[in-house]
């Protein structure tokens, strides 16, 4: 199976979890999806408004993925989610 199948399978596997993951593991999970898809959060993104915590709190958990390939965030997801399914 290859990397691109095995993540799209955690994807899934993420929106059928037992229990709902913290608010810290739920921004980890968020910031992999998007390094994995979308890569390194473009330059001209504006900032979210000033109250605008939780996109706030997103923005800057991707921004901390920064250089990392799409490959090792897909290999972070995979092993988040398989992580959270024993829990």
């Amino acid at each position: 199976m290859s990397l691109k199948e095995s993540f799209e399978i955690a994807v899934a596997e993420s929106k059928q979890l037992a229990k709902r993951p913290d608010d810290d593991t739920l921004l980890k999970i968020y910031s992999l999806y998007k390094q994995a898809t979308e890569g390194d959060i473009p330059a001209d993104t504006p900032a979210p408004g000033m109250f605008d915590f939780v996109n706030k709190a997103k923005q800057d958990a991707w921004k901390k993925l920064t250089g990392t390939s799409a490959d090792e965030a897909m290999e972070q997801y995979i092993s988040t989610i398989n992580a959270l399914k024993t829990v």
